[in-house]
């Protein structure tokens, strides 16, 4: 359909992906899967036998006693007691104020998961914590490619681009993507995954990331749900909210 438009054909950027949401989602991906979480994993029994019927990965295949299957923990996956070790690590992590929301109140470590975590706060802990926590948790092999991808997000997120340090970006992620095909199993690569090797070619013609993504849209819808005083009907209270916060701000102007 977009294609039938006169100009679609000669428009450059003709998706503006959003890279906070973009990396919260990987980040989901990617923590579930490393902490084995039960609904977030992308390590799943139907993951493993689809390994099986591909006969691929070997090592990764449900192993078999008797009559019955079960699902080992993978080399990917931190062990019970490395995962315990991790979260109270995150959980000690202490920002200056301003920084970053208190992570430490998103940590179950009984429970051996995150709860309530937000965009921004994945955003930080992607990019600060996980290059740091992993490090003697998990393989070489799985930490190197982690940390790279930490690494991507970091650049792509500054302030200031250079075109040098996007095309450096463009290569490495395919180079990310590579390796992590080699660890983790087909269920892992969701869309979030495959669009990721857009981002650098997007911030070369669009610019950085800090004027097109949506946390700045977001504080704002949130200001505006705090406005509502009739549930039954929202869209007119954010309205009249609206205007008398424009008729205040006139008046301040006068």
């Amino acid at each position: 359909m977009f294609f039938e438009l006169p100009y679609w054909s000669k428009l450059k950027l003709r998706h503006n992906l959003d890279v906070m949401h973009v990396e919260k989602n990987v980040f989901d991906t990617l923590v579930g899967t490393i902490l084995d979480i039960e609904g977030k994993t992308k390590d799943t029994i139907k993951a493993r036998l689809d390994l099986e019927r591909m006969g691929i990965r070997r090592g990764l295949w449900m192993n078999r006693d008797s009559d019955k299957a079960r699902r080992d923990l993978a080399f990917f996956s931190m062990k019970p007691n490395d995962k315990k070790e991790f979260l109270k690590f995150v959980s000690s992590v202490k920002f200056p104020d301003g920084y970053a929301s208190n992570i430490a109140r998103c940590v179950n470590v009984d429970g051996g998961k995150f709860t309530g975590l937000k965009s921004h706060d994945c955003h930080v802990f992607m990019q600060r914590l996980l290059p740091v926590g992993i490090r003697h948790l998990l393989p070489e092999d799985v930490v190197k490619p982690i940390m790279l991808l930490s690494r991507f997000f970091s650049q792509l997120t500054a302030k200031t681009l250079r075109r040098t340090d996007m095309f450096q970006l463009r290569h490495d992620i395919v180079q990310v993507r590579c390796k992590f095909e080699i660890i983790f199993p087909p269920a892992f690569f969701t869309s979030m995954m495959h669009v990721m090797v857009h981002l650098p070619e997007e911030a070369l013609l669009a610019g950085p990331v800090n004027y097109r993504w949506m946390y700045p849209i977001e504080r704002l819808l949130g200001e505006l749900k705090k406005s509502v005083r009739n549930r039954a009907k929202p869209e007119g209270s954010i309205i009249e909210a609206w205007v008398n916060m424009s008729r205040l701000l006139s008046v301040e102007c006068i």
